[in-house]
């Protein structure tokens, strides 16, 4: 059932049928409520589902409009209002998750559940306009969410944070004041849940700065203090620390000969990204100089950009760094094609099927010739994506030994109908031929009957 709710060739009337089984099967249910082609009936249907795991589904889909999403935003079930709330799971990378008007987020946060409230303001999706409306809210959870839009407020409003009854208000406005205030960031120290970040990001005071040294507090978050004096930074690359020593190499304003000069330490799977480069993805300048860098910390993070320029992807592209490429591979949409391939090989799964079926750049033409009789399954299956391979190559892989080849080929079209009606049959091949768009209608609907969906 969870191939036919892909099925992009599959008939709305079918559709409505399935939509009536969707409860039985989660799969199924994923796929059919995340497609992006709903027709207004299905949608009708789906929003009066007694079944509230359904709508929950449909509050979280990626592929519905927010505008028919925000219709739950009475339903009568607080799990459902607060998977509305919340928002979808996570963002595919590449792609981005248009959130709620303001004016429904706005709506939600004067639910009378508190599960609803608090998903509003745990979503990632609200923007910060309303993030900062939300200042002097009489709830503090919403001021405190407000404080995150800190640099978008008022001076009137952060002054009232500042001054806010709530204690966790107030600390969190603090670790912003703290950045241009070193009283501020003094006060912090003796702060248990705050003195870590005070001294990373907060103005320092020398005192401070050489009592922390002195008594080893918090030394890896005192490294990356932009503020930390420049002699306390050469005490610091010296330090027995591995970890502090790494902090140290990764500041700003380190030039390249002195940054490699520290004795950092930067294991092969080590994916910490380098806070001044993740904020500059789009910054030029900052990005040539992190992906120009010999220090693996600061190619590594900028490979996570999108908008780097041709001539610092075909750098990055060299380094021969595998947490590089996959970052590429994930987040540019015109990484190399031989990174692309390079990735495919190593990580093969799950991970490497999405990257060929949604990367843009990923390779098609060809890939027959080279790949239909490679001794490695998943490259086999790479034969599928070719345009030029014919319904017999197709037909052949639909008998491969790997499953995840025969899958692909069961589900592409140029498979011959006898094949594929023979496919439909067979247990681990059945949801991939239920995808296949050239599957009959009355395949289709013999599919649909099977599961016992009512006409």
């Amino acid at each position: 059932m969870s191939g036919l709710a892909r099925n992009p060739a599959l008939p709305a009337a079918l559709l409505l049928r399935l939509l009536t089984l969707v409860g039985r099967d989660h799969l199924a249910l994923h796929h059919a409520l995340r497609r992006p082609d709903l027709p207004e009936q299905a949608v009708a249907f789906i929003l009066a589902h007694p079944n509230p795991a359904v709508r929950v589904e449909f509050a979280t889909s990626t592929g519905a409009d927010p505008g028919r999403r925000a219709r739950l935003v009475d339903d009568p079930s607080p799990r459902v209002r607060a998977a509305l709330a919340y928002g979808p799971e996570r963002h595919v990378p590449r792609t981005t998750v248009p959130p709620l008007a303001d004016a429904v987020y706005a709506r939600l946060l004067r639910d009378p559940e508190p599960s609803v409230r608090a998903a509003v303001l745990d979503s990632p999706h609200l923007t910060t306009a309303f993030a900062a409306s939300l200042a002097a809210h009489p709830d503090a959870a919403a001021r405190l969410r407000a404080v995150d839009a800190w640099e978008s407020l008022a001076p009137g409003e952060r002054s009232a944070l500042a001054a806010d009854p709530d204690p966790g208000v107030r600390r969190a406005a603090a670790l912003w004041r703290c950045r241009s205030d070193a009283r501020v960031t003094a006060g912090l120290l003796g702060d248990p849940e705050a003195a870590a970040e005070a001294l990373r990001r907060g103005l320092l005071r020398r005192a401070d700065a050489e009592r922390c040294v002195a008594e080893r507090t918090h030394l890896t978050a005192l490294a990356a203090n932009p503020s930390l004096p420049a002699d306390l930074v050469e005490r610091l690359a010296v330090d027995p620390d591995e970890e502090v020593r790494t902090a140290v190499s990764v500041r700003p304003e380190l030039d390249e000969a002195r940054r490699m000069s520290v004795a950092f330490t930067v294991r092969d799977f080590d994916r910490r990204e380098v806070e001044w480069v993740h904020d500059g993805l789009a910054d030029p300048d900052v990005l040539r100089r992190a992906a120009t860098s010999a220090h693996p910390l600061l190619r590594r993070t900028a490979a996570l950009s999108p908008h780097l320029p041709s001539d610092l992807l075909d750098v990055l592209a060299r380094t021969g760094d595998p947490l590089v490429e996959d970052h590429l591979s994930v987040h540019h949409p015109d990484a190399p094609e031989e990174v692309l391939m390079r990735v495919f090989a190593r990580l093969g799964g799950t991970f490497s099927a999405w990257m060929a079926e949604t990367h843009p750049r990923f390779p098609r033409e060809g890939l027959a010739a080279r790949y239909a009789d490679h001794p490695d399954g998943n490259h086999r299956r790479l034969a599928v994506r070719d345009p030029a391979a014919t319904p017999e190559l197709i037909e052949r892989l639909s008998h491969d030994p790997a499953v995840w080849t025969r899958q692909a080929a069961a589900a592409d079209p140029r498979l011959p109908l006898p094949r594929l009606r023979e496919v439909l049959h067979v247990p681990e091949l059945a949801s991939s031929a239920g995808a296949n768009p050239a599957l009959p209608e009355d395949e289709m609907a013999a599919v649909v009957d099977r599961a016992d969906a009512p006409a």
